[in-house]
């Protein structure tokens, strides 16, 4: 599976010491240039930095489209998010990891299959990976800075039956 990521879900599981379930989950992630130096470039270290370096499963990839990157630009996402756009359609990607509501709604007008950070954990309480979505939804809010609506953060323990878990 073709699996394209933007900068928030490498930094939110970072931060969380989850980072790991992408791997289990798609084995290998592809990042654009862009969401390399978002990680990268910064004079303070970020949460995923040492591992985008480090890890033989996250693949950098150069984006070549980049009338669509300008195309995109000129919608208010950031460097990052255009060219994970970008490179998920230039290499037909089965899915875009991006969490940002722009970026999203650019992403889903271009026909790309998306899901976000909540999503993975998701799916990774369905294949087994976790075992518990709430300890690690309320480990992004107050470690990593994630935010949720309290209506999603419910909606998402009904989705993976937790929702007795409310007030743990």
């Amino acid at each position: 599976m073709i699996v394209i990521s933007d900068t928030s879900p490498i930094t939110s599981l970072a931060a969380v010491g989850q980072l790991d379930l992408l791997r289990q989950l798609y084995t290998k992630i592809l990042i654009p240039e862009a969401v390399y130096r978002e990680l990268t470039a910064t004079s303070t270290p970020v949460p995923g930095s040492v591992e985008v370096r480090t890890f033989d499963w996250i693949e950098v990839r150069q984006v070549t489209n980049r009338s669509l990157i300008a195309v995109l630009l000129e919608q208010q996402l950031d460097e990052g998010e255009c060219e994970a756009i970008a490179l998920a359609i230039e290499i037909d990607a089965e899915l875009l990891l991006i969490d940002e509501r722009r970026g999203r709604a650019e992403a889903d007008k271009l026909g790309l299959r998306i899901t976000g950070l909540l999503g993975v954990l998701v799916e990774a309480k369905q294949k087994g990976f976790v075992v518990a979505v709430k300890p690690v939804m309320d480990d992004l809010i107050a470690i990593a800075g994630f935010r949720v609506a309290d209506a999603l953060y419910t909606r998402i323990l009904q989705m993976v039956e937790e929702v007795n878990n409310l007030n743990a």
